[in-house]
């Protein structure tokens, strides 16, 4: 029996940053890790969707050169090939760089899967098929995976997940994505720039379902300028050869032929096989339940990443394992908040957000007000963005404390961050807006009518 005062249970984002932290910290560490270093985020999400959406970008801008006043003679081409080549090496790099990082802080990494087997008097015990890890305390950062929906057919059919898309070399004829949310979106921006006809069915009356609706009903009225065909509030019925069954909110029904099918439906934490059970960890559903400071029902196993279900970001990933270590290293007051989490997804325009949502503070019965500023309001927008669609929109308190920040337009993800910092302190608009909106929206929701109106400029 191996002995070590933490045992990290995955190498995503969470994982390794925090053996990092723990192991400066004078903690003994071993992470084990059955698959890659990195995670989702780096081996088959953030990073390889990324890559692929900057060569698509590329080719958006050349085609788009002639009214910034350069002109591309001949036929502009994208070799996809290449680009998945790029990507590769990109996530090789990155991957080997998280391995040095690990080796040069002493963590001790294991290349199997482990699981809880219970306790031995004051250690938890985690074992691999050939080992047995005693341990003072436990982080668990096992990620998630795609969910897949029980839809008719669909075990029948030669579907991709967002793995399979990543792993492609070639393009598909046409593609149908199931789902509407962040990553089946990032994919619809790639192929649709890249020329391929694109689907997108998603059962929520917008796309994004999680981000500000009207930001994201600008993007979406963008893509459907560029030829992205909507089915929004569809229900997928059913999969086959000869396609896509759809059923809509009134009722109708249709096939959509499809060469290739996306699923995109979310996600899912990974916990089975953990042997969560041993140590009776509270579970919500198939997500494992913390605290502020990222403990389970255990107080000396901790929880960080996809695994809780909450807020399924690398970023959120990173706090998370961070306030774990904090916590167990020195009983720090550093406490997990999430009201000041930024989103961005990277489509061209960008789209971002933080803090709540007018649908969030709807459904809570707060009282909000909207500020609005089309993004032409800033030179650099103007200058990098010919004729795109734009808007930063705040939200705000009776106090004028700015409770969040949606952004449609680049740079979206560079701005979002400023936002974030005046979300956090629960700041007020007189701190962070030096001058007057041309337009304000104020509503209230104290009424169950809420009532909205544009002052006389």
């Amino acid at each position: 029996m191996k002995n070590f005062d933490i045992a990290i249970i995955g190498g995503g984002p969470a994982g390794y940053n925090a053996a990092a932290n723990a192991s400066a910290n004078g903690l003994q560490v071993v992470l084990f890790e059955h698959t890659a270093l990195g995670g989702v985020c780096l081996n088959e999400g953030c990073i390889p969707t990324k890559t692929l959406l900057h060569s698509a970008n590329l080719l958006d801008e050349m085609r788009e050169s002639a009214a910034y006043g350069i002109h591309v003679e001949g036929a502009i081409s994208a070799n996809y090939a290449e680009i998945v080549a790029r990507k590769d090496k990109i996530v090789k790099t990155l991957t080997g760089g998280v391995s040095y990082k690990l080796k040069g802080a002493g963590v001790t990494v294991i290349s199997k899967t482990a699981r809880l087997t219970g306790e031995e008097g004051d250690r938890i015990l985690v074992a691999t098929d050939d080992e047995t890890y005693a341990v003072s305390y436990v982080l668990l950062a096992t990620g998630s995976e795609t969910a897949i929906p029980p839809i008719p057919g669909l075990s029948e059919v030669g579907y991709w997940t967002s793995r399979e898309a990543l792993n492609a070399t070639t393009l598909p004829k046409d593609i149908t994505i199931i789902g509407g949310g962040v990553i089946g979106m990032e994919f619809a921006g790639i192929y649709t720039s890249l020329g391929i006809p694109v689907r997108v069915i998603e059962m929520a009356p917008e796309i994004l379902g999680a981000m500000d609706s009207e930001t994201s009903g600008m993007l979406r009225k963008e893509y459907a300028r560029r030829g992205i065909q909507f089915y929004l509030e569809t229900k997928v019925t059913a999969v086959s050869a000869e396609g896509v069954s759809i059923e809509t909110k009134d009722g109708k029904t249709e096939v959509l032929p499809t060469s290739q099918i996306l699923l995109s439906v979310g996600r899912r934490p990974v916990t089975d096989g953990l042997g969560l059970e041993t140590l009776s960890i509270q579970m919500n559903r198939a997500a494992v339940v913390v605290n502020e400071y990222m403990q389970t029902s255990h107080p000396r196993v901790y929880a960080a990443g996809d695994i809780t279900g909450f807020s399924m970001l690398a970023h959120t990933a990173i706090r998370e394992g961070e306030v774990a270590i904090n916590h167990i290293v020195g009983g720090s007051d550093d406490r997990m908040r999430y009201d000041s989490v930024p989103a961005v997804v990277y489509m061209h325009p960008e789209i971002a957000g933080v803090g709540a949502t007018e649908e969030k503070l709807r459904a809570e019965g707060r009282y909000y007000r909207v500020l609005k500023l089309p993004m032409a309001y800033a030179g650099r927008y103007v200058v990098e963005n010919e004729q795109a669609p734009g808007l930063c929109k705040v939200l705000v308190d009776e106090n004028d404390t700015i409770l969040g920040c949606h952004i449609l337009g680049n740079p979206a993800s560079e701005l979002i961050l400023l936002a974030g910092i005046a979300v956090a302190p629960a700041s007020r608009t007189s701190d962070a807006i030096s001058s007057p909106t041309p337009q304000q929206e104020r509503s209230s929701t104290r009424s169950s009518s809420p009532k909205s109106y544009l002052p006389t400029p």
